[in-house]
């Protein structure tokens, strides 16, 4: 007999947690499950295991509402983020929701059944589970496999090739020559780790520049209200502290980016060591926040090139050979390890198939209502987070609404909920109003946004406060039905 739950919940990492919370809290009739392929929860902060893995946003916005961050550490490192998924899971009971390797390969909505099957593959065998609604929680990136681009001569090099996505735990690098090729969050999160733990001498060898900001891990401003004030309101105000300056970041960014751009070059060239090409390596093409601003806890990558672990080149690659990489100026940079901090591949569901009555549904056809519904998918909520704040704001204000739209439903007597495509009537936007290679890949696979709510995102926590938390359930874009009754026909 096939298992019927009332939400299946894809994925165990931040986004599956909060999903699992708020169920529990808000809506605590209803069954559910947490479908999680991996041998442990946690997402990304199990999967990367590269060292120096850390967070680039603050742990009192990456951390959970109902799960206050206690440390005055703002900028944690890995190991500590996913110790504290584990606390939060086992405290609230969700840890005895999740079933591990439990990959979903596919789920078909049926109109006339009124719900999803889910076909999950387990330690090689297939079988199905029908749910009532579907919270997809797998993130947006590919998990099999990373981003890496077609480098000429790359079965030549005679050292070794490793994606930071696949780190090898036995790698041994000490005292060997490193170039890294990239300029983003990893690489930038990379470089001083490898340079500050053994590495001979490690190259960042990257396009274009990337801006690079310097916070102090530990928030002086978190110390002194845990100081001042009993706990609860202390992490009330680090929290709301964090919330406004992300924001204030951002939008300064946006309207000014000039003086932005000037803050950070500045930034960078008071940490560097004097005559450095601070324009050529620090400058990039675009304006603060087109792509998103790397952070470096202490100014740790500054501190890796000043101290003459570190360097960075900024040119093209012509070719790997056997000892290292020629760069297109002609000089070659040699080297023991070459690690491709090239990026991401961009995955909805985890590439599950999505269907309809049996029939694929293109995602490119498709709209996002308030950024977690999709047209054409009944009774199905999936969590893409922030690009310029942290994940877990905008996963716990999508998990809220979603049990508002339940509990919505079960008031008024519903089954079904479906965002309406709104047409020609609203004008078609991207998805995500962001520029970095892994989105600019995908455009054609992604989603829709719209020109205006509530098909707009507009990356805004207070917006989407008053949208999300506060706004109606029942507004223009989403439908509400109920399955009329069946009747048996008599003999």
């Amino acid at each position: 007999m096939t298992e019927h739950l009332d939400v299946v919940i894809v994925g165990a990492g931040i986004s599956g947690i909060s999903a699992a919370w708020h169920l529990q809290d808000r809506c605590p009739g209803r069954s559910y499950a947490i479908l999680e392929r991996r041998d442990n929860l946690g997402g990304t902060w199990d999967l990367f295991k590269y060292p120096g893995i850390r967070s680039d946003s603050d742990m009192f916005t990456l951390g959970f509402r109902f799960k206050p961050w206690t440390s005055e550490k703002a900028i944690a490192d890995g190991p500590s983020i996913l110790a504290y998924l584990k606390e939060t899971a086992a405290e609230f009971g969700i840890d005895k929701h999740i079933r591990y390797r439990h990959r979903v390969v596919a789920a078909d909505w049926s109109d006339a059944d009124n719900r999803w099957t889910v076909r999950v593959e387990h330690d090689g065998e297939e079988f199905e589970i029908t749910a009532s609604f579907v919270f997809a929680a797998s993130g947006y990136y590919n998990y099999d496999e990373g981003y890496t681009p077609q480098f000429v001569g790359r079965d030549d090099f005679e050292g070794i090739i490793v994606h930071p996505q696949h780190w090898p735990e036995d790698l041994d690098y000490e005292g060997k020559k490193i170039v890294v090729i990239g300029s983003g969050a990893t690489a930038v999160t990379l470089i001083p780790a490898l340079a500050e733990s053994g590495a001979g001498h490690v190259t960042m060898l990257q396009r274009s520049p990337t801006y690079i900001g310097a916070l102090p891990d530990v928030d002086p401003f978190a110390v002194r209200t845990k100081k001042a004030l009993p706990d609860k309101p202390a992490y009330v105000l680090n929290r709301w502290k964090s919330i406004l300056f992300q924001m204030a970041q951002y939008q300064l960014s946006r309207r000014f980016p000039n003086f932005m751009r000037k803050q950070l070059m500045t930034m960078a060239r008071r940490r560097l060591p004097e005559g450095f090409e601070v324009e050529k390596h620090f400058n990039p093409r675009y304006n603060p926040w087109d792509e998103r601003l790397c952070l470096a806890p202490n100014g740790d990558f500054f501190r890796a090139i000043r101290q003459g672990k570190a360097d960075v080149v900024t040119d093209t690659i012509e070719r790997f050979t056997k000892t290292g990489i020629k760069i297109t100026s002609g000089e070659e940079l040699s080297a023991d390890i070459i690690i491709t901090a090239t990026g991401l591949n961009l995955q909805l569901f985890g590439g599950a198939k999505i269907s309809r009555n049996g029939e694929e549904i293109k995602l490119s056809d498709t709209m996002a209502y308030k950024g977690m519904m999709l047209s054409n998918m009944p009774n199905m909520v999936f969590t893409v987070g922030y690009t310029n704040a942290s994940w877990t704001l905008k996963a716990d204000l999508v998990s809220e609404f979603f049990c508002r739209v339940l509990n919505h439903m079960a008031a008024k007597g519903y089954d079904t909920f479906e965002p309406e495509h709104p047409g020609d009537k609203v004008e078609q936007r991207p998805l995500l109003d962001f520029t970095p290679g892994y989105v600019r890949r995908a455009l054609d696979y992604l989603p829709k946004a719209g020109a205006r709510t509530p098909w707009r995102l507009k990356q805004n926590y207070l917006f989407d406060l008053r949208l999300i938390r506060h706004g109606k359930v029942d507004d223009e874009g989403l439908k509400f039905s109920r399955q009329p009754a069946r009747v048996t026909a008599s003999v």
